[in-house]
């Protein structure tokens, strides 16, 4: 299977603070590959490390088989990052925050936005149905569709997302994650950051578990989402300890 993006004993943080202790990871093409963790262990640090937003202090990341470049270099080549901020324009109109995501697209010749803003719309009906209100307007669910839809119009290879559920009630984190598994199956490779364990690893091909800046368990998200320490760990689930007799 072809990998996308790897991460080899990447190194990375702020000043004089290391945050990253030597990561290694895959995404191979057409899978979501979900990161898990507890606040602190560096999920987000990841992501800005490996779309050049930090510097790399150690370490390789490779995308499509050669060295990651610049942030702008990434993007031309199809990765894009929605940050956990979402960072909308909340005084610009949902149709003109989607027409920026295009923006690289424009860049490498294209002029018409139009299909590429039907397929979002066909996503998600409710930005087209809000297509004129400002992006202030929104509820929080549909600002986190907006910022989807936004990276989408790029038409990237590679989707990486932070905390896409974050703030949202438990309906619209089924949608978000519904979304997701619909995106896979068209072919799009996510890297998915996320402190919802069992969402993201019910919906991930592949998982791995960042703790203190390391990795410390990876396997397929079933078995993750089956493993005892992992559910005690973060689901508050007790293991079950076989009772003996005197």
């Amino acid at each position: 299977m072809t990998e996308l993006l790897r991460l080899d004993r990447l190194q990375a943080g702020y000043g004089h603070v290391e945050v990253l202790h030597g990561v290694s990871l895959a995404v191979p093409e057409g899978q979501i590959v979900a990161i898990v963790g507890p606040n602190g262990a560096g999920k987000t640090t990841l992501m800005g490390a490996v779309m050049g937003l930090l510097p790399r202090r150690g370490g390789s990341v490779l995308y499509q088989g050669v060295p990651a470049g610049s942030t702008e270099a990434l993007v031309a080549a199809g990765a894009v990052l929605v940050p956990e901020q979402r960072a909308l324009f909340t005084d610009m109109s949902v149709e003109d925050n989607l027409l920026l995501g295009f923006y690289s697209r424009r860049r490498a010749g294209e002029r018409d936005a139009r299909p590429a803003m039907r397929d979002v719309f066909a996503i998600f009906p409710r930005l087209e149905e809000r297509r004129r209100q400002f992006a202030a307007t929104l509820s929080g669910g549909e600002r986190q569709m907006l910022a989807l839809g936004r990276a989408l119009m790029g038409r990237p290879r590679l989707l990486l997302l932070d905390e896409p559920s974050l703030g949202l009630a438990p309906m619209l984190v089924r949608e978000i994650f519904r979304v997701l598994v619909e995106l896979r199956q068209r072919g799009l490779s996510i890297l998915l950051v996320e402190q919802n364990v069992r969402a993201a690893l019910q919906v991930s091909d592949y998982g791995y578990v960042l703790e203190m800046g390391e990795i410390a368990a990876e396997g397929p998200g079933e078995a993750l989402a089956q493993d005892q320490r992992i559910l005690a760990t973060y689901l508050g689930q007790r293991r079950e300890h076989p009772q003996t007799t005197q």
